[in-house]
């Protein structure tokens, strides 16, 4: 997973240093208004993405309005539910997304009745009437006649309800949102980037709005047809309830031609982060994690003797649980030097620097070197204790391992990618850091060179560790051209057809019959989730196309549930002596445990391939392709 988590959209060289290694506050405030500019411009480009075409008939029914008293309210409504929506859903978990749900119901009753009014004029004068419920007064105030007095308290619910139902395609810079709302936990920055998106999509709504509402006048003015004009947006609203309340709008918009914005988006970034200088754009984020595909180092201080650094420890303290150890704390560590090493054990990266820091843990030890793996999830469920333990033993640790599923280790150390080894010297101070693969010999010359400066004098054995990964764990191969691909509606990108995945809900899809490189495609009845797609009835089905040596799939099953069987082909075929550790040569396997599979290992990653997927029993998750 080349270095979490914000997705295959962030290039391999956008990595940002720490909070705490940045003293320019002057910077980290330019680099965040950069990001709300960059949040806001993704905005703007909604107009262009197929997933505003549900909720268009419910703005554009305003036309012919006064902006300021309908059309204004309408898009400010809109905007705040749906910040306030995607923000609970980014931390909340399940309860969140099921008062949505609720939510979304009542949305599309209220606005069903907003249609049917423009429908039957009389029915709004019948709705007028005292004792009537409330949403249905909104709707006939906003409707109640040619010399009605329309009210602000109306439209603004009507355009909360309309944010309730608005599901944006989640490009690069949403996806960066939500990403890090649910690493770094709700916080007004957070919410300040959602908001600043929704403002954009306003804003470009706002203008559609504006020449829909000239194009209605000049209607009205020159054929007297607005009674049948505002018939025909009644009929359009009815129709997009009926659409988003059956899921139609979801294979509506799979067949539409029109293109992603994901590229333009990726366009934007790479600009911000040629402009922004230091810690990169993102900084305003709060330690938002960014992806890397090659290791970044801090530089070095000169060694000065210093009183001990006890803070630099004082995050343990908010660790959940301990593996192979009992809570550890600063004095625990006083005097030591400590590589702390930041993973999550469904991390393809993390696993490949695995060799090495389990060869340095028992190769200086002796020497006063303690090894602190501290595991701080990306999914739902490296949350769950018992999958960590289980984990840590087949993964052969025998460090101590802290298990940070709050992310408040995570977030004293202001880290912001995984896997991140932090060195600190025995005064506590932390001296370097790396984040992602790579940089072995010179980290190892450095944990030599703490110990030195501990101990008066050098290590016994100068030389440097020989390791040879396996499996999951070996190096990665060379010309790997497909990167980490998220499943999950909140962080898909190049799923074919464009805008074809129906969040939240059961939905039958047809496989795209040709995928280009680094596209991906789903069959069969499946339920596509946040961070995770799930198999609905066995005969589910995933492509991908790809070019790697190695191809590794993170997977999961219901709870409880008995293992679930799968069938891998490679171009057609069944794999043979092409097949990852984790299936046989017929390319059968099964689905035992939350975990990464590998799948695919070729002999080398030259030319494309053509991977599926085939499960034979219901209850899958799929979470995460990643490549080596």
């Amino acid at each position: 997973m080349p270095v979490y988590p914000a997705g295959p959209w962030i290039q391999p060289h956008a990595i940002r240093r720490l909070g705490r290694h940045s003293a320019d506050t002057s910077g980290r405030f330019n680099r965040g208004m950069s990001f709300l500019i960059l949040a806001f411009a993704a905005g703007v480009l909604t107009i262009v993405s197929p997933c505003i075409l549900p909720v268009l008939p419910f703005v554009l029914a305003r036309a012919g309005k006064p902006f300021l008293r309908n059309g204004l309210p309408m898009l400010l409504g809109m905007a705040l539910a749906f910040t306030a929506v995607a923000t609970l859903a980014a931390v909340g978990g399940g309860w969140a997304v099921q008062a949505n749900e609720y939510g979304r119901i009542a949305a599309l009753g209220l606005l069903a009745l907003f249609a049917l009014t423009l429908l039957f004029p009389e029915l709004a004068d019948r709705l007028a009437r005292p004792l009537v419920a409330l949403g249905a007064r909104m709707a006939s105030s906003g409707e109640g006649g040619e010399g009605g007095n329309p009210s602000l308290l109306s439209s603004l619910v009507l355009g909360a309800a309309t944010g309730l139902l608005w599901a944006p395609c989640a490009g690069p810079v949403l996806g960066l949102i939500l990403t890090g709302a649910a690493i770094q936990g709700a916080n007004a920055g957070t919410s300040l980037l959602l908001l600043a998106y929704a403002g954009g999509a306003a804003v470009s709504l706002a203008l559609s709005l504006l020449v829909g509402g000239r194009v209605y006048a000049l209607l009205r003015r020159s054929l007297g047809i607005s009674r049948w004009a505002r018939r025909a947006m009644g009929a359009a609203v009815l129709a997009g309830v009926a659409l988003i309340a059956t899921g139609l709008d979801t294979g509506l918009l799979s067949r539409l031609s029109l293109g992603s914005t994901s590229k333009i988006e990726q366009t934007l970034i790479n600009v911000f982060q040629a402009q922004a200088p230091g810690d990169g754009p993102m900084a305003a984020a709060n330690a938002m994690p960014l992806t890397a595909a090659k290791a970044e180092a801090a530089p070095i201080p000169a060694s000065t003797p210093t009183a001990w650094q006890d803070s630099t420890f004082a995050p343990l303290a908010g660790a959940t649980g301990w593996v192979n150890t009992a809570p550890l704390a600063g004095a625990d560590l006083r005097g030591k030097v400590v590589l702390v090493d930041f993973w999550t054990y469904s991390c393809i990266n993390c696993l490949r620097t695995l060799p090495y820091i389990r060869a340095w843990a028992d190769k200086y030890r002796e020497a006063g070197l303690v090894v602190l793996g501290v595991h701080s999830p990306e999914f739902a469920f490296e949350k769950n204790e018992s999958n960590v333990r289980r984990a840590v033993k087949d993964l052969g640790l025998a460090y101590p391992v802290a298990i940070d599923s709050r992310h408040a280790i995570w977030r004293g150390f202001e880290n912001q990618a995984w896997p991140a080894l932090y060195f600190v010297d025995a005064q506590g101070r932390v001296r370097h850091h790396v984040f992602g693969e790579g940089q072995y010999e010179a980290s190892e010359r450095l944990i030599q060179k703490l110990l030195a400066e501990r101990n008066g004098g050098g290590v016994r054995d100068a030389g440097l560790v020989a390791v040879q990964g396996e499996g999951v764990q070996a190096a990665p191969g060379n010309r790997v051209l497909s990167g980490e691909t998220y499943v999950g509606h909140e962080r898909a990108v190049n799923f074919v057809p464009a805008g074809g995945l129906r969040a939240d809900s059961a939905q039958r899809y047809e496989p795209a019959a040709n995928l280009s490189l680094n596209h991906w495609t789903l069959g069969g009845q499946w339920l596509v989730e946040a961070e995770r797609a799930a198999a609905a009835q066995a005969g589910a089905r995933l492509a991908y196309r790809f070019r790697a040596r190695d191809l590794h799939l993170v997977l999961g099953r219901d709870a409880g549930a008995a293992p679930v069987r799968f069938r891998v082909r490679v171009d057609g075929k069944p794999p043979a002596q092409n097949h990852g550790t984790d299936i046989a040569a017929d390319g059968s396997g099964v689905i035992d445990a939350h975990r990464l599979y590998q799948l695919v290992r070729l002999p080398a990653s030259a030319g494309d391939h053509l991977f599926e997927i085939e499960f034979l029993d219901p209850g899958a998750h799929v979470y995460a392709f990643t490549f080596g």
